[in-house]
């Protein structure tokens, strides 16, 4: 298998600033635990997938003392996200990700179905691809892969609404890139997605 640079874009678990939409349910330390594990959890799967550098792509300061620890695995990458909004932070990983002379998958850490077959998987068709896409059920997406870089696909993005996927879908067709697309997966956004948790032991903690 050809090799695939993985972004993960992540946001620092703390309270108040992580799961925001959680809180709710969870409280805002309840719903920052989660965001730990899920992320634990979407680190383990990049690496188990092997399939080249992982990258974990961090906000707000990857100088803060929860990255510390991370800085001790050689087979991370930690860099920071630039400025702006998602769309341009994406933007700015993929791109510089794509110069480094390899596609870029593009995963946050909401989808504990993206584990490494499926990463595997994914990363196989986007060899013979211009993109690769896993949709989730409330209209997003969980991953983006491209072999090449498109502005488009990141700017004026209506980011958590019911859209992106859509938009992204139209966007990719105006291109007239070809892309491949997993079955819809599901993610961790509303309280009544905590449900699903009790397919993943290892994530639900005591806070669920």
């Amino acid at each position: 298998m050809n090799a695939v640079r993985i972004i993960i874009i992540a946001k620092e678990p703390r309270p108040g600033l992580a799961k925001t939409r959680l809180i709710p349910a969870l409280g805002a330390q309840g719903a920052a635990e989660l965001a730990d594990r899920l992320l634990h959890h979407v680190v383990t799967q990049a690496l188990a997938a092997d399939l080249g550098p992982v990258e974990l792509c961090v906000t707000p300061d990857r100088r803060a003392d929860y990255w510390h620890h991370w800085h001790d695995n050689d087979r991370l990458e930690l860099t920071e996200q630039s400025d702006g909004d998602l769309g341009q932070r994406m933007a700015t990983a993929a791109r510089r990700g794509l110069a480094s002379g390899l596609p870029v998958m593009l995963i946050g850490t909401d989808c504990p179905q993206l584990e490494a077959p499926k990463l595997q998987a994914m990363a196989t068709t986007l060899m013979k691809q211009d993109a690769c896409l896993c949709p989730v059920l409330d209209g997003g997406y969980s991953l983006l892969g491209l072999r090449r870089f498109d502005a488009s696909l990141f700017s004026d993005m209506p980011w958590s609404t019911d859209q992106v996927t859509t938009l992204t879908r139209d966007r990719l067709r105006q291109l007239g890139w070809r892309w491949h697309e997993s079955e819809p997966l599901w993610d961790l956004d509303e309280p009544d997605d905590l449900v699903r948790l009790q397919h993943y032991p290892s994530l639900s903690g005591h806070s669920i």
